[in-house]
């Protein structure tokens, strides 16, 4: 287990940071090559956690709440509340994905079947460790990860684990964004990545993390395909076969991955979808919540769907017929729709696709968001 850091006799707040472990300011400072863009906004605004300006006695409670939507997390066997704790996270949401910048104290974690029940997050989840070792086990398969390593987990399945002293970058990816590639990234789950291709995404992880306070909103699309590109090239380059996964896959995986392979079927209802899960209505219902329910899920996936098709350039189907694909029957209604959840028009989207500059879909300005790292990943999508 991990070594206690800092001095048993000195209150939570006075402890340095471990001497061993690099003492990082969130956010780095911006390049100097970014100062003649200071006349463009900032697209991204950091969500912030820590503990640091605590009690002691209500630090570990308060990083447990904040993390309870993830994982369950206890302190190790020789250490007490009472020494204070510290953690610290900035969230950036980039569109759909969610990069946590992380210093914590050691702690263990769980992610058991009963929270995959009522959990609506089955992201994937990839972690550069800056410093700190970290021992995850999945299906009795056990990986560890050291300092400059990066490892790959879906979020849809049961794990368990301890991590000491550490910084880490954490990158979450919705579950539809990659979904295409589920066969191929349920079978690379709870790995280190590794090769040269991991150290590209290593290397992009790092430089993209200098920069998330100068981010331009028209950068973010291409730098959300490229993320995704590049975890699935990873993974695919560390693929184990793993045939007792669908064993464990939770529910809302499930459900995800039901709804992406049948997106443009007529039959896509939920009492189809709650014979084909083997669920009950309330269940499926229960699922899909903190999404506005299970209808509302699939139209927001199919609008987003339509968004693709509509900003790729080789994409010539008139509007028309990738409104009924996307299950309007009246381009009208089509219209409306698309225009209230992303602020532009169908037309707009797909002149703007033949132009040199895309875009992509962004977060409302009045998004609102919770307390905990839970919050940060599902307020967002």
């Amino acid at each position: 287990m991990a070594t206690k850091s800092g001095s048993e006799d000195k209150p939570a707040e006075e402890q340095e940071w471990p001497a061993q472990m690099e003492r990082r300011r969130w956010p780095r400072e911006p390049s100097p090559e970014k100062e003649d863009r200071l006349d463009v906004p900032p697209a991204l605004v950091p969500l912030r956690f820590s503990t640091q300006d605590l009690p002691p006695k209500e630090q570990f409670k308060a990083w447990r709440s904040h993390m309870a939507p993830l994982v369950d997390v206890h302190l190790p066997d020789e250490r007490s509340s009472d020494d204070g704790f510290f953690a610290e996270q900035i969230g950036w949401r980039l569109g759909e994905i969610l990069i946590v910048q992380q210093r914590a104290q050691a702690y263990s974690y769980v992610r058991d079947q009963a929270m995959l029940r009522s959990s609506p997050i089955d992201h994937w989840n990839v972690g550069v460790l800056r410093n700190g070792r970290a021992w995850t086990e999945v299906s009795r398969h056990v990986t560890e990860t050291g300092p400059d390593e990066i490892f790959f987990r879906s979020l849809g399945y049961p794990y368990r684990g301890r991590i000491t002293d550490s910084t880490t970058v954490l990158v979450f990816l919705p579950y539809e964004l990659l979904a295409g590639d589920a066969s191929l990234l349920q079978n690379a789950n709870n790995v280190v990545l590794s090769g040269s291709l991991a150290e590209l995404l290593i290397s992009y992880i790092n430089g993209l993390e200098t920069n998330l306070s100068n981010l331009t909103a028209a950068e973010v699309p291409r730098i959300i395909r490229t993320i995704g590109d590049m975890v699935v090239a990873c993974a695919a380059s560390s693929t184990k076969l793993n045939n007792n996964q669908d064993q464990t896959m939770g529910p809302m995986e499930r459900a995800h991955r039901y709804i992406h392979l049948n997106l443009h079927s007529d039959n896509l209802t939920p009492d189809v979808m709650c014979r084909a899960l083997g669920i009950s209505r309330t269940r499926l219902y229960q699922l899909f919540e903190a999404n506005g329910g299970v209808l509302n899920y699939i139209r927001k996936r199919r609008l987003l769907q339509a968004y693709a098709d509509l900003s790729n350039p080789s994409d010539n189907r008139p509007i028309s017929q990738i409104a009924e694909a996307a299950g309007f029957d009246v381009a009208a209604n089509f219209t409306r729709a698309f225009s209230h959840e992303f602020g532009l028009s169908p037309r707009e989207i797909r002149k703007t696709a033949a132009s040199e500059h895309p875009t992509g879909p962004v977060a409302r300005a009045t998004q609102r968001y919770g307390t905990t790292i839970g919050d940060w990943l599902t307020l967002g999508g």
